[in-house]
């Protein structure tokens, strides 16, 4: 028997934020293309106060559109998908919360900080970028034998953009020293895309895959999310 799978989307819903609008068509496309019925259910990071929340979910989508009204529910929500193997899928302020969950529960930095949400705190793990990559393109490098090149069967793909925070260099080896590797490198071999080692599928890209839905073009990454769901449900219920 096929069960339907449920998919939240973690973040603080916005139509007029061009990848809310994208997010719920990648995944009925990728659904679709996999033959599978699914829900999605927008979860807004002030309601994640427990695990409870987000439990019954068989993956998550951190979502782009920060600050988050919750900080804490948005990493509360990373950190679960982390600990219990349920397959995330982090775009733009997801792959920056996912880096700063990583800092503050594995490393045990716990004066990480975003420097958007807490500027001039703490230790800036997630800083300004140097140019702001707002409606920017670019071709982002895939490491060969990584989860998100095998998602995308390339070694290169093309990003776009809509963000002005990222990686903070300085802290990217010290980020790499265990489970964390960056995946995916830009042309000028700053941090796009990370994922966690050991992981079922625990994937963050600092660019909007998600947009070329609204073109009509498929969303390899959403389909890979939507396998990994597929896989995590048949091993959970």
């Amino acid at each position: 028997m096929t069960h339907t799978l449920h998919l939240a989307i973690v973040g603080d819903r916005d139509d007029t934020i061009t990848a809310h609008r994208a997010i719920p068509v990648a995944l009925a496309d990728a659904a679709r293309t996999a033959g599978r019925e699914i829900t999605v259910d927008w979860v807004p990071t002030e309601e994640i106060t427990s695990v409870a929340r987000i439990a019954a979910f068989d993956g998550l989508w951190a979502a782009p559109g920060t600050p988050y009204r919750s900080l804490e529910g948005a990493l509360l929500a990373i950190r679960h998908a982390r600990s219990s193997g349920v397959p995330l899928l982090g775009t733009c302020g997801g792959f920056q919360h996912a880096v700063l969950e990583y800092a503050r529960h594995v490393l045990g930095w716990t004066d990480a900080m975003h420097a958007e949400s807490d500027p001039g705190v703490g230790r800036p793990v997630i800083a300004a970028l140097d140019c702001a990559l707002v409606e920017a393109h670019g071709l982002v490098d895939l490491a060969p034998g990584s989860r998100i090149a095998a998602a995308c069967d390339a070694l290169s793909t093309q990003a776009t953009y809509r963000c002005r925070y990222g990686l903070n260099p300085a802290f990217r080896v010290a980020l790499e020293g265990g489970a964390l590797h960056v995946t995916g490198e830009d042309e000028a071999g700053d941090a796009r895309a990370i994922e966690l080692d050991g992981h079922p599928f625990f994937i963050a890209t600092l660019w909007q895959p998600e947009r070329a839905a609204l073109a009509g073009e498929r969303v390899p990454l959403a389909e890979a999310f939507v396998a990994a769901a597929a896989a995590h449900a048949a091993t959970t219920r």
